[in-house]
């Protein structure tokens, strides 16, 4: 059987550049620190490395 393909990753989604600067886009954990984001749902917004969750009103 072959193997499926992998999908990508899209990081270049979570970066934007403005002139000399990388801005990162999106809300970052605030317990994984930088360079770990918050998954954005329907309800919440919630981190898969450490099950932290902000639920949105």
């Amino acid at each position: 059987m072959a193997k499926e393909k992998s999908k990508s990753s899209q990081k270049w989604k979570k970066y934007e550049v403005k002139g000399n600067q990388l801005i990162r886009k999106g809300k970052t954990c605030p317990k994984c620190g930088p360079g770990v984001w918050l998954g954005e749902h329907k309800d919440r917004l919630s981190c898969g490395k450490c099950n932290y969750t902000e639920f949105k009103r």
